[in-house]
């Protein structure tokens, strides 16, 4: 079964951004949408129309069989459980190979559409879209030589986040005689173990992100996650472990935390995280 093409929200200015955000578990791109347009800043005004040059890219997963509810649900992997993360997580890894490569599709052309201004493109999601937007990322080191203007995720946590807190800690722990690892190190680190995960081993030598040194331009990319304290479906401590991997691999990181969202926690708060939504996605489109 093919994707859905991308619920599309065009600007009502020139347009000069785009934003491409992923719903979570058992929503879709529209219904997202809608949800996100209907809450407000502190200006009284939804994000839409605070950022009127940008165009809002809302890609809707295929449906897929959930092993945990026996149905089909709309979802970008199957994640059997969230209370024990790496219980049967083999099953994320079909999905996650088939979104990922989607998003980066949806990535590279909305790249294009705005004449190769990778910086003037950013990425999030919430939920279980704040957890494959970090894979994108972590995955795009070939296809996406450039950095992006922002990541932003929220109510979220990160698929093999326990493998690859052992693997970061393990790496320190070789050079703990010698040298710490660098940024650099750790980038390739953990971007190689999230595309050996879902392509297999990896070549030793890369496109620009092996041996040089030099840290990988998408993994600079600055980062805006946040996570309800009272959270009832995702709880905030895996947002808060998601934060901990993001801040080694990641540029500069931004965490909020929040009480008293809707959904019973498992919202962006309302209205201040829409507060710093807009003001991280506008200070890092000045001049765009």
């Amino acid at each position: 079964m093919e994707f859905p093409p991308p619920h599309i929200h065009v600007p009502q200015t020139t347009h000069t951004h785009t934003i491409i955000l992923l719903h979570g578990r058992a929503s879709d791109g529209p219904e997202f949408a809608e949800e996100l347009f209907s809450s407000l800043t502190t200006k009284g005004t939804p994000l839409t129309n605070c950022l009127p040059n940008w165009r809002w890219v809302f890609p809707t997963s295929r449906d897929r069989w959930s092993a945990l509810f026996q149905e089909e649900m709309c979802s970008w992997f199957d994640a059997y459980s969230l209370t024990n993360i790496d219980e049967q997580q083999k099953l994320q890894i079909d999905g996650l190979q088939e979104s990922v490569s989607h998003i980066l599709d949806i990535l590279e052309n909305e790249i294009r559409f705005l004449e190769g201004k990778a910086s003037n493109v950013f990425l999030g999601g919430i939920s279980q879209g704040m957890a494959t937007a970090l894979w994108t990322v972590f995955c795009a080191v070939e296809r996406i030589p450039h950095r992006i203007g922002g990541l932003v995720g929220f109510c979220g946590w990160l698929p093999f986040a326990n493998q690859l807190e052992e693997l970061i800690a393990a790496r320190s722990k070789e050079k703990e005689d010698a040298a710490r690892p660098t940024k650099a190190d750790i980038q390739r680190l953990v971007s190689n173990f999230c595309l050996a995960t879902i392509d297999g081993p990896q070549p030793a030598q890369g496109n620009n992100t092996s041996g040089s040194g030099r840290a990988v331009p998408i993994l600079t990319t600055p980062v805006l996650l946040g996570h309800g304290t009272d959270d009832a479906w995702v709880p905030v401590e895996l947002g808060q472990q998601a934060l901990r991997v993001v801040q080694e691999v990641m540029g500069g990181v931004e965490w909020k935390e929040y009480t008293g969202a809707a959904g019973e926690g498992h919202w962006i708060k309302e209205p201040e995280g829409f507060d710093h939504i807009l003001e991280f996605l506008e200070s890092r489109s000045i001049g765009g």
